[in-house]
């Protein structure tokens, strides 16, 4: 099994558990009083705003490498497109 086959896959999959672990980490926070609760029924949607915001930053600094690898695997699928296209450009100009 190839690691580029599953890049997209795998940054996902890592985006995905570091957005948990920081709602998790701000759940927690807002339980114990730490952070506000947010304003009436709004704590669910205040928690997941405050969630995304920190982990943004996080995926972005954590995840280099993963999501150096998921481009070069859609550059090279863009890539094998662009040439399957350019072939079939060229049958059908050497068509007419």
């Amino acid at each position: 099994m190839s690691s580029q086959k599953f890049a997209t896959l795998r940054y996902t999959a890592l985006r995905l558990g570091i957005f948990v672990v920081c709602f998790a980490l701000v759940w927690a926070l807002a339980y114990f009083h730490i952070i506000p609760l947010g304003v009436g029924s709004s704590n669910a949607v205040w928690l997941l705003l405050l969630s995304v915001v920190i982990s943004a930053p996080l995926s972005f600094v954590l995840l280099r490498k993963q999501r150096d690898a998921m481009s070069e695997q859609i550059v090279a699928k863009v890539d094998r497109q662009k040439a399957r296209i350019a072939a079939n450009a060229r049958q059908e100009d050497g068509l007419l």
